[in-house]
Formats: structure tokens, sequence, C-alpha cells
């Protein structure tokens, strides 16, 4: 998870890595871990997501995970060599997840996203790529927050305890 906020209504003896937020923090924080004595034999990032289109709520299995601010087409055509491709991450089925740097909070952007996922984090396509990189199965669990637009009708901040709460009933059905 990003930061304590999100776990806080989490009721588990499972170890809890509180990663930082975005990108950077997410993959240092997770390379660390998997380079420990002790390895997890598997991650399960559970966290918050906006939502990209409209009517999008409650808790989320992600199946492909994006990075929605890296020019991966600008730099394949300079290169021929793909540095960030779509990473699978759970069931076809599935939604998929756009992951960047930027909190969004604007219209415009919102709608630019929606053509290609459905729900918008800051962390999870690090976390997968660093899973992946040690070949260790990750599994993207999210909460949705908000609706990841001008337009949310509660804010992040507003929705974080509701959402450690939807994440924590989410756990406690796997342990079952």
């Amino acid at each position: 998870m990003a930061i304590d906020l999100e776990a806080e209504h989490l009721d588990t003896g499972l170890p809890i890595l509180f990663t930082g937020m975005g990108k950077v923090n997410a993959a240092v924080a997770v390379a660390a871990a998997l380079s420990a004595a002790s390895r997890p034999r598997e991650i399960i990032n559970l966290g918050t997501a906006g939502a990209l289109r409209a009517g999008l709520s409650g808790t989320h299995e992600i199946g492909t995970v994006v990075q929605h601010d890296f020019d991966e087409d600008t730099l394949f055509r300079l290169t021929g060599v793909l540095s960030s491709p779509p990473l699978t991450v759970g069931p076809d089925t599935a939604l998929t997840l756009a992951t960047g740097d930027s909190f969004i909070a604007d219209d415009a952007v919102r709608a630019r996203l929606a053509e290609h996922a459905a729900l918008v984090d800051m962390e999870g396509y690090a976390i997968a790529a660093a899973a992946h990189a040690a070949a260790v199965p990750v599994r993207l669990i999210k909460h949705v927050s908000d609706e990841a637009g001008a337009g949310a009708d509660r804010t992040w901040r507003e929705s974080v305890a509701d959402c450690s709460r939807a994440l924590g009933a989410w756990l406690a059905r796997q342990a079952a």
C-alpha cells in the first residue's frame, strides 16, 4: 500500500509494506522487499484508484496495468524497443489500470485515459513491474475512491477510510 491511511482498517497478520506515493517510491520499496532474505512468495497490492468511467465503484482485481505518463509510442519509434509494455496481472476479463505520477483531477485528461483504462492510480505499474522482474506473482486490488476528475462526488481524502474498510473486507474474504 502507498500510505498508512489506506491500511487503517486492515485487520491482518500479514506484513504490510508502505511504498510511498508514486512510481519511483513504489518500485524502490518493492525491489528492496524482493531482495530481502525473507522474500515474499506473492505480492498483493491493495490500494485506492480513481474511476475513469462513470458509474464504476467498488473493489476490483486488475487484469492489465499500463503507464499513462510514459511515451511508449515515441520511444518505440526512436529505438525499436518496448520499454514499458502493458503488464498482465490478473484475469483477461478484469479491468485495465493506468498508472502515472499525476493525480488525475482534470476532466479532459480523465476522458483521454478512459479510452484505454477503467481505473487510474499512482503505484500499480511500478509494483507489477518489480514483481515481474523478480518472477514473483502479483495481484493488484483497487477500490474506487473517486471519479478522477473535477466533478468527483468525494475527494480521495474524504473516501480513504471507507476504501480501507472495503479493502480490509476483501482481504478477510481471501483469508477465509
